[in-house]
């Protein structure tokens, strides 16, 4: 076996591992986390179950900071906790499913959006509905609110639409339209 080129091929790996490591740190602002925390996630899907130990030494960080980074990326389902025969420490595995990260992150952020808005949609368009249907009120009043209302009904659209894509990738069905390459 020729060592030198099995040193070479180890730095290799440790810098192809590296280069993802740091994109993924880089682009993980779309999820809402800090690059410090992107960087624990890079770094825990190259590796098996990390304590919160182990993932300080691997990232020179503080305890409290891990601590923090991980809880975060266990709100947005991309950090479980796991068990480890014989470990008497938290075990934490990074979720390698990117379509899973994805459409869990984005379900319930979509789910959010739908929520708040339609809710907030029912009660301007029933107090736009009160004016509309006072006649003591200017008319001109009236046409606003009714100019609004048309619009707000307008939007249900889009949040009905929102809703059904939720659905279709909570089921699998988006993958009849767009299928995931072989």
């Amino acid at each position: 076996m020729d060592q030198e080129k099995d040193q070479r091929a180890s730095e290799t790996l440790e810098y192809a591992k590296d280069v993802v490591i740091q994109s993924i740190a880089e682009t993980m602002d779309l999820y809402g986390v800090t690059p410090s925390a992107g960087k624990l996630y890079g770094t825990m899907y190259f590796s098996g179950p990390l304590n919160l130990d182990e993932m300080k030494d691997e990232l020179k960080m503080s305890k409290p900071s891990m601590s923090t980074a991980v809880r975060t990326l266990q709100d947005i389902s991309m950090v479980h906790k796991t068990w480890l025969k014989g470990s008497r420490k938290d075990v934490f595995v990074a979720e390698k499913n990117f379509f899973k990260s994805f459409i869990d992150f984005f379900c319930k952020k979509w789910d959010r959006e739908v929520k708040i808005n339609l809710e907030s949609i029912a009660v301007a368009q029933q107090q736009l509905t009160d004016i509309m249907n006072d006649e003591e009120i200017l008319s001109h009043l009236r046409e606003t609110a009714q100019t609004y209302y048309t619009q707000l009904e307008e939007s249900k659209k889009y949040y009905d639409w929102l809703t059904r894509l939720v659905a279709s990738f909570r089921t699998g069905e988006i993958f009849d339209y767009l299928p995931i390459e072989e």
